[in-house]
C-alpha cells in the first residue's frame, strides 16, 4: 500500500467538502483499487475465454475422438488437455469470485479501518474537518460501489458462461447449479457477499481499532456466517418430494431421503437392497426423496440474498452507532 501521511484525508476533505473526502478515500486506498480492476479484469477475460475458445477447444477435442453426434457416451471422455483447460477456467473463475467476500472483508477491517484507528489518521480527520458519521460513510460507499460495479459484471459473465452449454459442462463433470461457488456466482449472491464482506470488515475495524487483529476477525467472522448460510440454504424453500418402491429418480440438491414404512412414517434406511424378508422386518413398502430441482434455483438465491443483505445492513447500523457512542464519549 502506498504510504499516506496522516493529515492526508483531512486535508483533502478540508479543501473540497464532500466530494473531496470520497477521492481522498480512493487516493488513500488507490492500491486496492488497482488490485481490485486487476481482479475484474482477470475474471472477466478467463470467463470470455471459457464461454469462446475455451469451449470450442474442448468440443473440438471430444469430436476427435469419434464422438461426432457430440452426445456423451461410453468411451468418449473428457479427459484431454483442452477439457482440463476449461475445467481450470471454471474453477479459476469460480474460485476468484468466491474469494472476493473474505478479500473485501480482509481489506476492510485491516486497511480502511483498522490501520487508521490505530495510527491516529481518523481522528486528526474528524477533529479537523470531518464528521465521525460522515467519515463512516465515505469509507462504506466508496468501496461499496466499486464492489457492486465490479460483480455486476462477473456474475452475467459466469452465468452466461455456465447456461451456454450444458452438454458439454455435464459432459467433462463440472460443479452442478447448487454447489458452490457456482450457486454464488450466478446470480445476486456474490454481490450481496461482497457487501457482507465490507461491512463485516468494517465492523471487526471499528471493534478491534487495530489493523492485524480487525483483518483476523473479519475472515474468521465472515467465515463463520457464510457456513451458516450454506447450512441454512436448502431450507429456505419449501422442497419436491419423490416416492417410490426404489428411490426415485431426481435431478437437483437433495436435502433428505430415506425410507417409508406402512403408515407412511419416515425412518432410515435399513439397507434391505432387495432382500424381501428385510423389508418385511422393518416393515419397508418405498423410499422417499426430498430434493430442490433447477426451478428452484431464484427462490432459494433471492431469499439467501435477502438474508445477506439484512445481515449486511445490521452490521452497517452496528458500526455507526458504535463509532457514534464512541466518539460522543471522548468528545
Amino acid at each position: 500500500m502506498t504510504a499516506v501521511t496522516p493529515g492526508t484525508t483531512a486535508a483533502v476533505a478540508r479543501r473540497r467538502g464532500p466530494r473531496g473526502l470520497l477521492w481522498a478515500t480512493l487516493r488513500v486506498h488507490r492500491s486496492a483499487l488497482w488490485f481490485w480492476v486487476m481482479l475484474v479484469a482477470v475474471g472477466a477475460g478467463v470467463l470470455l475465454w471459457a464461454y469462446g475458445p475455451g469451449a470450442d477447444a474442448a468440443w473440438a477435442e471430444y469430436r476427435s475422438r469419434g464422438c461426432l453426434d457430440g452426445r456423451p457416451s461410453l468411451g468418449c471422455d473428457m479427459g484431454g488437455a483442452a477439457a482440463g483447460r476449461y475445467q481450470s477456467a471454471e474453477a479459476l473463475a469460480g474460485g476468484l469470485i468466491g474469494l472476493v467476500p473474505f478479500l473485501t472483508a480482509a481489506w476492510a477491517g485491516g486497511a480502511l479501518i483498522g490501520r487508521e484507528l490505530e495510527s491516529g489518521t481518523a481522528r486528526l480527520a474528524w477533529t479537523q474537518s470531518v464528521s465521525p458519521a460522515r467519515w463512516l460513510a465515505a469509507k462504506l460507499a466508496v468501496p461499496a460501489a466499486l464492489l457492486v460495479a465490479g460483480m455486476l459484471l462477473l456474475t452475467p459473465l459466469h452465468r452466461l458462461m455456465f447456461t451456454s452449454d450444458s452438454l458439454l459442462r455435464a459432459t467433462i463433470g463440472s460443479a452442478d447449479w447448487h454447489q458452490s461457488p457456482v450457486f454464488e456466482a450466478n446470480g445476486t449472491l456474490a454481490t450481496a457477499y461482497a457487501l457482507l464482506g465490507l461491512a463485516v470488515g468494517v465492523l471487526a475495524g471499528l471493534l478491534q481499532r487495530r489493523a492485524l487483529p480487525a483483518l483476523g476477525t473479519a475472515v474468521v467472522a465472515l467465515g463463520a456466517l457464510t457456513i451458516a448460510l450454506r447450512d441454512l440454504r436448502p431450507h429456505l424453500w419449501p422442497v419436491r418430494t419423490l416416492t417410490g418402491e426404489q428411490y426415485p429418480e431426481w435431478t437437483g440438491m437433495v436435502v433428505d431421503d430415506g425410507a417409508l414404512t406402512s403408515g407412511g412414517a419416515r425412518v432410515t434406511d435399513p439397507l434391505c437392497v432387495d432382500d424381501a424378508r428385510c423389508l418385511a422386518e422393518h416393515d419397508i413398502v418405498g423410499y422417499y426423496r426430498d430434493f430442490h430441482p433447477a426451478s428452484h434455483f431464484w427462490p432459494l438465491h433471492l431469499v439467501e440474498t435477502g438474508i445477506v443483505l439484512a445481515l449486511a445492513a445490521l452490521a452497517v447500523l452496528v458500526s455507526f452507532r458504535l463509532l457514534n457512542r464512541r466518539t460522543a464519549r471522548a468528545v
